[in-house]
């Protein structure tokens, strides 16, 4: 590393590669706007406004943008939360987790440029695609891309908090991968966490008793949740449509143990699932300590996981291009305008310390993905450039 650092490092520095590098960097640095993209039909909506498809003009990728109405974030104290998921999904790189292109401000909207998962989410997939519940070999499937998505994350020191699998979506191939971090955080030195967050059927009990703190178990937690809740086509804890109160819930998840009622689940998927719904977090699978990895546990003895974090494991189940995997925008309730919102200077320095442009890893990956790099690096690209022949040729400007 030495060596590089000397003359090998000044060589690159007088070298045309350098030179080419700096222009990609203002490349990439660009500002980015609303502008930058094309947009396409909602896909679904948050607590902050609609998630839509959106394509960025310069390459054609296509790509989730999640808007966040500024006002609506404003009037609910939802700046930090934002923040939060917008500096943690930049972090992260991991193929079973969502990843962020871009992030930038329109007039009203903070947006959050993502994957696009076109095969919908798990949720739709157990409840409204077939008979309830998923086959076998897709919850085993599944359960370990979820598994090494979790692992990632609190590599990172990051604890979820929102597994369920409403937020498990599918791409076009049939990988699924994590999203919706606004309830993600940083453990901060070891410090306790202790403030309710989650979805009621999916907390661990530890995050319902009060003024009790909790960490990383709490994930794995949801993880046994989903599992029965694919197998199972109901919650470990409450019953398909059944009408309960959140003490009731809460009561039975801290004081029942689960039941095994519904034909599908095999020895291995009981196994797992009484081990991650442990009341105890030490007694938890992935918790019980350093070296618990449930990536062992034999419910998972057709996975060869090095392969799957390598993406040469096919699916068992690839989407139909053809089948819009959501029900109908058509029948979830329009947002209400936010009135009485004005901003200030702080606001607006949230605004600026949010919209950040491209994110670099994504960015490139785009470039090269889309075959833009190499036509901006073929040295006979400069002769045809001012001629405007190419869809692209706006981007010479540039470079």
């Amino acid at each position: 590393m030495a060596f590089l650092q000397g003359q090998p490092f000044r060589d690159f520095l007088a070298s045309p590669f350098y030179d080419q590098f700096l222009r990609w960097k203002v490349f990439e640095m660009q500002p980015v706007s609303d502008k930058y993209f094309t947009e396409f039909r909602v896909l679904g909506k948050g607590g902050f406004g609609e998630v839509c498809a959106v394509q960025v003009k310069n390459t054609g990728k296509m790509y989730a943008c999640k808007k966040l109405d500024k006002k609506r974030l404003k009037k609910k104290n939802g700046e930090k939360m934002a923040l939060l998921e917008k500096e943690i999904l930049e972090r992260i790189s991991s193929p079973f987790i969502v990843s962020l292109a871009y992030a930038f401000e329109s007039k009203s909207h903070l947006c959050l440029v993502m994957s696009l998962m076109n095969g919908g989410d798990l949720k739709f997939h157990i409840y409204s695609v077939g008979t309830r519940g998923l086959a076998m070999s897709r919850v085993v499937f599944y359960s370990a891309q979820m598994t090494c998505g979790l692992l990632h994350l609190h590599s990172l020191g990051i604890v979820y908090r929102d597994l369920k699998p409403e937020n498990v979506l599918l791409d076009d191939v049939g990988n699924c991968r994590l999203s919706d971090l606004g309830l993600a955080m940083q453990i901060q030195d070891g410090r306790p966490v202790t403030q309710k967050a989650g979805t009621n059927g999916y907390m661990a009990p530890e995050i319902l008793m009060e003024k009790v703190s909790y960490s990383y178990p709490v994930d794995w937690f949801a993880m046994g949740c989903s599992i029965y809740e694919m197998v199972a086509g109901r919650t470990p804890f409450k019953d398909y449509k059944e009408k309960i109160s959140k003490e009731d819930l809460k009561q039975r998840t801290l004081k029942e143990e689960v039941t095994f009622q519904h034909d599908n689940f095999t020895e291995e998927a009981k196994d797992i699932c009484r081990l991650f719904l442990a009341k105890k977090p030490e007694q938890r699978l992935g918790s019980r300590e350093k070296s618990d990895d449930p990536r062992k546990h034999p419910f998972f003895k057709t996975i060869n996981f090095p392969r799957l974090e390598a993406g040469l494991v096919e699916p068992p189940y690839v989407p139909d291009p053809s089948v819009v995997y959501a029900k109908d925008i058509d029948d979830i309730e329009d947002f209400s305008e936010v009135r009485g919102i004005e901003f200030d200077d702080k606001d607006k320095k949230f605004f600026q310390r949010f919209a950040t442009g491209a994110v670099p890893i994504a960015w490139q990956e785009e470039i090269i993905e889309t075959g833009l790099f190499e036509e901006l690096n073929d040295p006979n690209r400069l002769a045809g450039c001012g001629e405007g022949n190419s869809s692209k040729s706006a981007v010479c400007l540039l470079l």
